[in-house]
């Protein structure tokens, strides 16, 4: 009897990788405390712009005018060539692998880390060399970063800053000192959570180009940020690059011409519009976390908080049984067992102070902490 036929075989780097998915079905209606998105959503003139599109513009190819224009003016001083639009983060992670990394070719980060860095580059058949935070407080590897750069001669370099899970910050000084000493290293600055401690690289940037192209003297550095994290709008994946014209150029040439929809632009052209409800939004996150620390602090629960909007929490009574328990109280939280330096905790993001005081009860008693649920 003739085998039945197969279908072709994808290149060896697919065939051997293993497919990145995270937790994202059947979140709605509880406390999402897992993926660090808002916790409130969006602006409501978000809302409005979105429900004011005409239904027949549903029918049209989305159009771009303006909104590169929109987030350089609201960072000051970028020209439109050197911002990129992509759907999602991700998405620009995706590409910038697939313009700079080829078979062979070293990607160096942190570990742990965003774990979309590792497959991205591994699509393209790169080595991935992942150096460890120190153990103790999960501080910046700083001297091995610098040997890994002048030893391994990585063709990408992803640093998460603020770091997820960890927090962990460097200052935007030592960024650019790292991409000075690294020309042939495309440096990527991941700055998701930059709106939780204020240390962007992009305002030290334009400060040192005084009013002059402020890629001149770093042209291997990619900034990469989002709307998913302080504006709200995660769900329709709005991601933005900055860097050289000439690396936008390239990544562009891999990219999509109609990768964005038209909803997430109109969506994004609002977000930035309305700075002050990021702003406000961004304020009650970063009260609602002193507060948790607090009660974590008093509590003697083990817990680590650098800069972003969550932290990591080693529950007395084992992550898995917390886990569950919160579950069982309709609160998501992101378990961090079995990742290096982290194992046994869980990673909280943090909401509204109300939120984060109904997440601490449920905690609390699941740890049977006593007169710790005010």
């Amino acid at each position: 009897m003739a085998k039945a036929p197969k279908p072709p075989a994808a290149r060896p780097e697919v065939e051997n990788l293993q497919s990145y998915s995270a937790p994202l079905e059947g979140r709605r209606g509880l406390l999402r405390l897992d993926f660090n998105e808002n916790t409130l959503g969006p602006s409501p003139k978000v809302v409005e712009a979105i429900r004011a599109i005409p239904a027949d513009h549903y029918a049209i190819y989305p159009e771009y005018n303006g909104l590169k224009e929109a987030f350089a003016n609201s960072l000051g001083g970028l020209a439109v060539n050197q911002i990129g639009l992509f759907n999602g983060v991700d998405a620009a992670l995706h590409a910038l692998c697939q313009a700079y990394g080829q078979r062979g070719d070293c990607m160096l980060t942190t570990n742990p880390s965003f774990g979309y860095y590792k497959p991205c580059a591994e699509m393209q058949g790169m080595e991935i060399e992942a150096i460890p935070y120190e153990a103790a407080d999960f501080s910046f590897p700083l001297h091995q970063i610098k040997s890994a750069l002048a030893g391994k001669n990585p063709r990408l370099f992803f640093l998460c800053n603020p770091n997820n899970p960890t927090g962990t910050c460097l200052s935007a000084e030592t960024i650019l000192a790292l991409a000075a000493e690294a020309p042939n290293c495309l440096v990527v600055v991941d700055e998701l959570y930059e709106a939780f401690n204020g240390n962007s690289v992009v305002p030290l940037l334009l400060e040192k180009a005084q009013g002059n192209n402020p890629f001149e003297h770093y042209p291997n550095l990619v900034v990469l940020r989002s709307l998913s994290k302080t504006a709200g709008i995660a769900g329709l994946r709005m991601g933005f690059a900055i860097a050289a014209a000439a690396v936008i150029d390239r990544v562009n040439r891999v990219t999509g011409p109609y990768d964005i929809n038209s909803f997430a632009v109109t969506a994004a052209f609002a977000a930035l519009a309305d700075q002050a409800y990021t702003n406000a939004y961004v304020a009650e996150v970063l009260l609602a976390k002193a507060w948790l620390v607090q009660q974590l602090t008093a509590a003697a629960v083990r817990h680590h908080a650098g800069g972003g909007n969550y932290l990591l929490i080693w529950p007395k009574v084992g992550v898995e049984a917390m886990d569950r328990g919160l579950r069982q109280r309709r609160i998501l939280c992101r378990s961090m067992a079995g990742k290096a330096l982290i194992d046994g905790s869980l990673r909280v993001s943090i909401g509204t102070r109300e939120q984060m005081q109904f997440f601490w009860h449920a905690f609390a008693a699941i740890e049977g902490l006593q007169g710790s649920t005010t």
